[in-house]
């Protein structure tokens, strides 16, 4: 179970640092960028901050 959490748990960083290069290239180029989420699925967890919305998801993958 802990191998699995930690699988999981590593996912979820390599992801979020992939995800964060798009949205860091995206804001220097001057897009708007609507929602910055980790995962795909219903919402875990979200929350605001200026014009751009940030979640995690239910499915780590993606």
């Amino acid at each position: 179970m802990i191998t699995f959490l930690l699988f999981v748990g590593t996912i979820l960083v390599l992801v979020g640092v992939h995800e964060g290069g798009h949205f860091l290239a995206a804001k220097a180029s001057g897009v708007y960028v609507e929602e910055f989420a980790i995962g795909f699925g219903p919402k875990l967890l979200s929350f605001g901050r200026g014009e751009t919305r940030y979640s995690i998801r239910a499915i780590p993958f993606g």
